[in-house]
């Protein structure tokens, strides 16, 4: 046993769990939570307000709330699993009830303070929930159906709530997320071939219901679909968005117009310019040594909690850590492909750097469960 190895067992147990927590992590999130401050610090033009301030504070709120959370048992958070998912089921009929409508869209509840969006809840919810389950259930069981089907139903249940909003991008990635976990829960592959089968011919029934009476789509998301296939077709209409992100996109070059020069956003061109299309901010001053910066360390978030899952022994742990660390991919993953025109426009957050509240304190609390599988996974004596 080394000295500090010895120091470390012998302090009081508080203080250990300060000196087990990823720190390297914290700094990470530190820094994009940084990057985001500079950029909605710039696309209002030079002020605090309305944005960056708000912002800070919340990342103050929600770093706060995930050293709450890492400093907890794990096991704790394994036992309040089903309970979290169930009040996230009840908030979702909750927005169905009697949620805040905004840009046609019933997505919120207000709560005077705060708007909450139950929807973000969810995403980190459904992988608690996964989680527990898998831990719980014996691994020579995980893919027989009927212990497939459980898993099927937990995903479908807020999947069919966040359609009703509407809100397409977020129930894709509670899909993808639930589909994530349950793969490295370890399903068997044909079933996920047999999804996959039907992912297609669903594609193909949401083209061909188009303009008829049983229509699956609402028709502002069918013009999302033209608009990725062939933005050209309506620039100034339907495609101005995604037309003005790739300007934005291209005009940045290698190194960019420099801070507070990007001419896109500086003169309204952009469109969601602090939220959804933040990226192309940075990509406009910052070129695309800013962006494949950016990129860098969300590569290195997602490292370090794949690192820390692989070392922890505890099942429900590593499913939970792997499961969140696939959620935050898919967040930046989307949003990076909705601007360069790779997806088609769903409103996802670029994480910890859009202007949001629910989304930012959601993703904090979710790195707070990450950290407190870190600090109390079971350690050599």
């Amino acid at each position: 046993m080394s000295y500090l190895e010895y120091n470390v067992k012998t302090v009081p147990t508080g203080l250990r769990k300060v000196l087990h927590v990823n720190w390297a992590l914290v700094l990470l999130l530190c820094a994009v939570a940084g990057v985001g401050f500079l950029m909605l610090y710039s696309v209002a033009g030079g002020s605090m307000t309305p944005w960056a301030e708000p912002q800070m504070k919340r990342f103050a709120l929600g770093l706060a709330a995930m050293f709450f959370v890492a400093f907890v048992p794990i096991w704790f958070w394994r036992n309040m699993a089903a309970l979290a998912y169930g009040l996230s089921l009840l908030l979702l009929i909750g927005v169905e009830a009697f949620g805040d409508e905004r840009m046609g869209a019933q997505r919120w509840i207000d709560l005077g303070f705060f708007l909450l969006q139950p929807s973000e809840v969810t995403k980190i919810t459904l992988v608690m929930m996964l989680a527990a389950y898998y831990d719980w259930l014996d691994i020579r069981q995980v893919s027989r159906p009927q212990f497939v089907a459980i898993p099927l139903v937990l995903i479908a249940i807020p999947t069919f709530l966040v359609l009703k909003q509407p809100d397409l991008g977020t129930a894709l990635l509670l899909v993808a997320g639930g589909g994530i976990v349950m793969f490295l829960a370890g399903v068997h592959w044909a079933y996920f071939a047999a999804v996959i089968a039907m992912g297609t011919a669903t594609v193909a029934g949401v083209f061909l219901s188009r303009g008829t009476p049983w229509q699956l789509l609402k028709d502002y998301q069918y013009r999302r679909i033209d608009t990725f296939l062939d933005p050209a077709s309506d620039p100034l209409g339907a495609g101005y968005h995604i037309t003005q992100s790739k300007i934005a996109l291209g005009s940045g070059g290698w190194t960019g117009r420099g801070f507070m020069q990007g001419t896109q956003s500086r003169l309204n061109f952009l469109p969601e310019k602090h939220t959804d299309f933040i990226f192309t901010t940075l990509a406009e001053e910052f070129g695309f040594i800013g962006a494949i910066s950016l990129l860098a360390l969300y590569v290195l978030i997602i490292a370090f909690c794949v690192a820390s899952a692989l070392k922890n022994k505890d099942r429900f742990s590593s499913l939970l850590t792997l499961g969140i660390a696939a959620t935050f991919f898919l967040f930046f993953a989307v949003n990076m492909s909705m601007v360069m025109g790779l997806a088609p426009v769903v409103g996802v957050p670029l994480p910890l750097v859009s202007y949001g509240g629910s989304a930012m304190l959601v993703l904090m609390v979710a790195f707070g469960l990450v950290q407190s599988a870190h600090v109390h996974r079971p350690r050599g004596r």
